[in-house]
């Protein structure tokens, strides 16, 4: 069976993180929900998504194909009832399409809700789909515990170097080539899984649910509470709570981010600080791009959303709720404002516009540092990126 994963309004609402990509390429676990879908179905994905993003993320149809919301996380029962569908006929909850059977004609004009299915059938489980950026962190508990167990189940965890302090090592996982000396692992408030080729340096203390993946770092003496997500290829350092960094990120050095998500190709300055509460111990508003507004979240506790490519100086210090686009470059003293759009330079005292062609030389250094290339297809949609979101910028 060809296996497609589609975005419906999730998209919208997940922005800025989905500006560069679907909302099934978010991390939000161990794995990226693509990568949870592919792991259940056995079989390889492609994607239905915005125009300007297909380009990247591919559409491939068959004569036969499974449409899947790729805001699901998937479960067996789930797995199990779309692998069920007949023909033209859509899996349902809540007059929300989960899933579709289609041929490849209607497979290649299908849009989410918008499309009304031949035939019916509702799904009465219970299911769990992400509809907002802070639902990546406030259920990343959940998450690590269910990747864990889906890509540990029947295997054989590597040996722990006896320097560690460790607290319930049935509950740790160390894949081929990580490498843990004289740290503090604590895995009795959750699973603590370290990916192929990680480092976690001397004095770090960890306690779980927390997930190190491949090629990522540790820096000395960092303090992680879980649940907590460090992405491919990253370095991170100081004090983290309850936050997810997708990946290729860096947060060095001293300072604190809590119940916060951080895109690819971020670079936090030394002694980053973000607020995840309020001194009014009020609920938290977050800027949403589809209402053009800030909208509530429910949350006592929420910080820093940041989209790929944005960079912060030394110092640098974000308020209670700060919404962060694409290749945004903030610095100087003070609190700058909680929304900051793409593509803007500066900090508390004022922004001006980030250039496209000046973003890009950046891009490509950085990115070069991790042996990869700013290619023609990413250079595509981030200046799409650039434009769609020139309305925000008026400084």
């Amino acid at each position: 069976m060809n296996y497609i994963l589609f975005d419906d309004q999730a998209w919208n609402n997940m922005l800025p993180l989905t500006f560069t990509r679907p909302v099934c390429e978010l991390r939000a676990g161990i794995l990226t929900v693509s990568e949870k879908w592919q792991k259940f179905l056995k079989s390889p994905i492609s994607y239905l998504t915005q125009e300007y993003l297909q380009v990247k993320y591919e559409l491939i149809t068959a004569e036969e194909n499974i449409l899947i919301n790729g805001s699901l996380i998937p479960d067996a029962e789930l797995v199990n009832a779309v692998n069920q569908l007949e023909l033209n006929e859509a899996l349902v909850a809540n007059s929300i399409i989960l899933a579709i059977k289609l041929d490849k004609k209607k497979a290649a004009t299908f849009r989410g809700n918008q499309t009304e299915p031949e035939k019916l059938k509702e799904y009465t489980s219970n299911y769990h789909k992400i509809n907002w950026p802070w639902e990546i962190f406030k259920n990343n508990d959940e998450f690590i515990r269910a990747d864990f167990k889906l890509i540990t189940e029947g295997r054989k965890s590597a040996a722990i170097n006896s320097s560690n302090n460790i607290i319930e090592s049935e509950n740790i996982f160390v894949e081929e080539g990580a490498r843990i000396e004289f740290a503090s692992l604590n895995a009795s408030t959750g699973p603590i899984y370290i990916g192929k080729d990680a480092e976690i340096m001397e004095g770090s203390l960890v306690r779980g649910p927390f997930a190190l993946c491949e090629h990522s770092t540790l820096k000395m003496g960092a303090k992680i509470y879980g649940p907590t997500t460090i992405g491919p290829h990253s370095k991170v350092g100081g004090e983290v709570n309850n936050s997810v960094i997708f990946g290729y990120s860096n947060k060095a050095h001293d300072g604190f981010i809590g119940n916060s998500v951080i895109g690819e190709w971020c670079n936090l300055g030394a002694d980053t600080n973000n607020s995840n509460l309020k001194n009014n111990y009020a609920e938290v508003r977050l800027w949403n791009y589809e209402s053009a507004r800030f909208i509530k979240t429910g949350l006592q506790f929420c910080g820093l959303i940041m989209g790929d490519h944005s960079k912060c100086a030394i110092n640098t210090m974000f308020n209670t709720g700060t919404v962060v686009g694409v290749n945004a470059n903030i610095f100087g003293e003070g609190f700058p404002r909680n929304f900051i759009p793409s593509f803007s330079w500066g900090g508390a005292h004022g922004f001006t516009v980030y250039g496209i062609d000046k973003a890009f030389e950046v891009a490509e250094i950085v990115m070069s540092r991790r042996g990869l290339a700013l290619d023609d297809k990413e250079k595509q949609i981030l200046r799409y990126v650039f434009e769609k979101t020139s309305k925000y910028r008026m400084f």
